[in-house]
């Protein structure tokens, strides 16, 4: 049976890169992004690089959004499989500085996110007996962050917690809900992040001395979506070069 597979937030970024990996182990992907242009253009780069791929508009602050999503994906493909809830937005405010507004912002949407995208599509999965959802959480939200907001942070660990939370609801439907928790990587995100006066400082203090692989985190998230992975659910998965060691 061929697996479909959406991913929020694929226009750009690590988003992208997930999709690419996702094509690549044998996935139809779904491509979404709230810029349709971008996940249009994004679904056009991808094309070729193993199985089909779809571009939607999607929102992640619309539950309507997120239903229009579902809908245009069952009518192309008739079926979804995994959902990737990577959408997320990053702000490096220093703590004292953050406006009571710009903290709703971000705390509301990257969470809102997660949240309707377990609901929305959670419901979809557990219906139809089978599926694989793996939220993009972070190191931040384990140890307080190392150059990223409070506000992120905050939403970061709450990810984690909502994860378990829809795990134990959708387990005894076949359902399997996870989160990836990356430390630095290479990606545009962390390069904007990260001044580049600032970066041999961040490498030395990684543990492993290097920024992480965002292809590895794709290949994660393939592993995570296998049918064989029913066993493992409302698990957090460390990838930060041993910043955080449990």
């Amino acid at each position: 049976m061929k697996q479909i597979a959406l991913v929020t937030g694929a226009a750009q970024g690590l988003g992208l890169r997930f999709c690419g990996r996702l094509l690549a182990a044998g996935f139809d992907v779904v491509v979404s992004d709230r810029d349709l242009d971008a996940a249009q253009a994004a679904a056009a780069q991808l094309q070729g690089q193993g199985g089909n791929t779809l571009a939607v508009k999607l929102d992640v602050a619309s539950k309507a959004d997120f239903e229009a999503a579902l809908a245009q994906v069952l009518e192309r493909f008739g079926a979804l499989h995994v959902v990737v809830n990577n959408a997320a937005v990053t702000k490096t405010t220093p703590l004292m500085q953050i406006s009571p507004e710009e903290f709703d912002a971000v705390v509301g949407l990257n969470l809102r996110s997660v949240f309707l995208g377990c609901q929305v599509f959670g419901a979809y999965l557990a219906e139809a007996g089978y599926g694989r959802i793996i939220n993009m959480a972070s190191l931040a939200g384990q140890n307080g962050g190392t150059a990223t907001g409070a506000h992120y942070a905050a939403s970061k660990g709450a990810i984690v917690t909502l994860t378990k939370v829809f795990a134990k609801e959708l387990a005894s439907r076949g359902v399997t809900v996870n989160a990836i928790a990356p430390g630095p990587i290479d990606s545009p995100a962390v390069r904007a992040a990260v001044p580049a006066e600032r970066m041999a400082g961040l490498l030395g203090n990684i543990p492993v001395q290097r920024l992480g692989d965002a292809d590895f985190l794709g290949d994660l998230i393939v592993q995570l979506a296998r049918p064989e992975a029913y066993f493992t659910t409302g698990a957090t998965w460390d990838v930060n070069g041993g910043l955080f060691m449990r």
